[in-house]
């Protein structure tokens, strides 16, 4: 019985390390929690699938997914035969397994088990229960990811309202759909809407988890974005470089998180023509991305557009070319050519042709890039800018 206190103890304490950004003690205790259950309860006891799930958290937050989702199926195994699938535990665990594959790219995979999800939740807890409202943020998360902005902005809309009621406009988890909906605005460049909704974000997260907390650093990051696509530059700046501080500090430099920042302070000093400051930024983003991440990502492609840009930028037509050439493999893959960032990359090698005088291969490609939004504005897909 002692030991299954410790096990509680060492779950809730590595929770507590987890929540405050602490993922180097959190791990540790998790891993403790984990060895003790395996030992003393059995491989298949739900405390132990607990701490599997847990441990789980911890890898997928630190960008290392390879190691967190065989941990999450064996979780989700041992909740299926011990609780049964209609049990909140089974719902968390596809949720959390979507997430993860969200983050690798695997966006069929995640929208399935994020309704897999959102039906056992619903069905167990009924509509309105806070943790449908996580469901609905991840799901809106992933569909923005996607580009489909009104099916992300009515399912952020609705986890707001759940969560405003059920835990109060001031709680951190409030400012989690704030940020996420800010970022759906920004994304449709209605800055006005956007910038708003993350100053309320990072007042809720400052009060709520300290200033040097992950969530600071991500609202801290948006923010930068929304300047940086008004030309504020000045503005954008500190913000990033702050970011950049906490998430490598309380992430780690090698984390994807990390990597966001540095390729966005790098796209800053691109368009001040800070080249030089911005190449070292932009080559470390893609590396960390290349390990957190792996070749196929959607993030790859942005780091390659970037550095891309950054040549082109510098009259280095030879070296930008292959540089949009692989991004583009890379999003029409992932994302699929409709896409507004396959789009917009592709704008920008059609630039690149013609100042390489290559005008056959530019004008093949423009008339496939109209081909591709008139066709998708007719199925009434997002907006193009």
């Amino acid at each position: 019985m002692n030991k299954c206190w410790a096990i509680k103890d060492l779950n809730n304490l590595a929770v507590l390390y987890h929540t405050q950004g602490k993922h180097e003690q959190a791990e540790s205790l998790y891993q403790r929690a984990l060895a003790i259950s395996e030992q003393v309860l059995g491989l298949d006891h739900s405390e132990t699938a607990t701490s599997l799930n847990n441990l789980a958290e911890i890898y997928k937050d630190q960008g290392q997914y390879e190691k967190a989702e065989p941990l999450y199926q064996r979780a989700l195994t041992i909740w299926e035969q011990v609780l049964g699938p209609k049990h909140p535990n089974v719902a968390q665990c596809f949720n959390n397994l979507a997430t993860l594959y969200q983050f690798q790219g695997r966006y069929e995979q995640a929208e399935l088990f994020y309704q897999q999800a959102l039906t056992t939740y619903e069905q167990v807890m009924g509509s309105k229960h806070p943790n449908i409202a996580f469901c609905l943020n991840n799901l809106g998360q992933l569909y923005r990811t996607q580009a489909k902005y009104e099916q992300a902005e009515l399912l952020y809309q609705r986890a707001l309202t759940i969560w405003e009621q059920a835990l109060g406009p001031e709680h951190a988890n409030t400012a989690i759909v704030l940020n996420n909906l800010a970022q759906v605005f920004e994304d449709q460049n209605r800055y006005e809407q956007a910038e708003p909704l993350y100053r309320r974000a990072l007042t809720i997260w400052e009060q709520t988890l300290g200033s040097e907390h992950p969530n600071i650093g991500a609202v801290l990051n948006n923010l930068g974005n929304i300047y940086q696509a008004q030309n504020k530059y000045e503005q954008a700046e500190p913000l990033y470089q702050r970011a950049l501080e906490i998430w490598e500090q309380t992430l780690g430099p090698e984390h994807s998180n990390t990597a966001f920042c540095l390729n966005n302070l790098g796209k800053l000093y691109v368009a001040q023509g800070k080249y030089e400051q911005a190449e070292p930024l932009l080559q470390r983003a893609l590396a960390v991305w290349q390990v957190a991440l792996g070749a196929g990502h959607p993030n790859i492609a942005t780091s390659l557009n970037n550095l891309g840009k950054l040549y082109q930028a510098q009259g280095k037509y030879e070296q930008s070319e292959p540089l949009y050439q692989h991004a583009l493999t890379i999003l029409e893959s992932s994302v699929g050519p409709e896409h507004p960032n396959t789009l917009r990359v592709l704008e920008s090698y059609i630039v690149l042709l013609r100042q390489m005088k290559k005008e056959e291969k530019a004008a093949e490609l423009e008339t496939r890039a109209r081909a591709t939004k008139a066709a998708y504005t007719e199925e009434e897909g997002p907006g193009y800018v």
